[in-house]
């Protein structure tokens, strides 16, 4: 069997250490030097010569993270790798999917045109802000699906009084995941932007009078869209509101915007590190099934059955 290589990015080590306890070897080693003037050079420290290389790395802000992951990629790839494997819990710039406005760049496609320029042979990655990213890569991509984590965690739930809702029109498909699993009703908060990151009206489409509701989403980054359909839910009668949200992106006051809000929990991945931790986030860790991921890539076994809408 070809030798597996697990490498880290610099700031996804904390969820590395847990993907590679899980599979059951420890992390190989990497250097990023760093010159006076911020370029950086990362150093592999040992054989990857015909390996089975995986790099596990989030392409969150700031952009280093990113130029790290491509420059590992090429370094991985000039060393002779065998296979080289990008594994980004958190794909950053998927939001940016197409042209939405004249004059803008369709930002996700050109990241995966580097990635793939870099020398990866393959992507695994979790939740895309939209399923059809997928398309931007000539090359194989796993998409794992946070349902796997979260299902199992709500099965262990009193669902007897929930509805499900999204939180806005684009994400119905993957509400209704979850409505139907678990053969529960489904309702839409219908938000209308002046631009981005600033909601301008909302409104919410179905009945929650009395229900427990779970907003479902794919990240939370101000946490504007997410308070405020909580606030809206809780005066239209609901009894509680709670949120899955995959990414914890979490940017500027987010954390204030949760605590002073109607949420009484948000449930998250940890494909993101929290900058600090808020008595109304629980983090579910991702470390377990990215494992399984890698071991049937590595042993040319189905992936599909990890992600695979039940």
């Amino acid at each position: 069997m070809v030798e597996v290589k697990l490498f880290s990015g610099t700031q996804s080590e904390y969820l590395a250490e847990k993907i590679a306890d899980f599979y059951g070897q420890d992390l190989s080693s990497v250097t990023i030097h760093k010159f006076s003037d911020g370029e950086m050079q990362p150093v592999i420290n040992e054989s990857v010569r015909g390996a089975y290389v995986f790099f596990i790395a989030s392409t969150f802000s700031p952009t280093e993270n990113l130029m790290e992951l491509l420059l590992m990629i090429d370094a991985a790839k000039r060393a002779s790798a065998g296979y080289i494997t990008a594994v980004i819990p958190y794909f950053g710039y998927a939001r940016q999917d197409r042209k939405d406005k004249p004059r803008v760049p369709i930002s996700a496609k050109l990241i995966a045109n580097l990635l793939e320029a870099a020398g990866a042979n393959r992507i695994m990655t979790m939740d895309f802000h939209a399923d059809q990213i997928q398309g931007f890569f000539d090359i194989p991509t796993d998409h794992l699906k946070s349902a796997a984590i979260y299902i199992p965690y709500l099965e262990e739930q009193d669902l007897s009084n929930v509805t499900f809702a999204a939180p806005d029109v684009g994400g119905v498909k993957r509400a209704r995941t979850y409505a139907n699993h678990f053969h529960r009703t489904l309702v839409i908060c219908d938000k209308y932007r002046k631009k981005a990151n600033e909601i301008a009206d909302m409104t919410v489409i179905g009945d929650v009078e009395g229900a427990d509701v779970i907003l479902v989403d794919d990240l939370v980054d101000t946490a504007g869209t997410l308070c405020r359909a909580a606030n809206i839910i809780m005066k239209k009668g609901a009894k509680s509101v709670r949120a899955l949200c995959t990414h914890p992106v979490l940017s500027g006051n987010a954390y204030e915007k949760i605590e002073a809000s109607e949420l009484t929990e948000i449930i998250v991945c940890d494909t993101l590190p929290l900058r600090k931790a808020s008595p109304k986030i629980k983090v579910l860790s991702t470390g377990k099934l990215f494992s399984r991921a890698i071991r049937n890539t590595h042993e040319h076994r189905s992936i599909s059955a990890l992600f695979v809408e039940r």
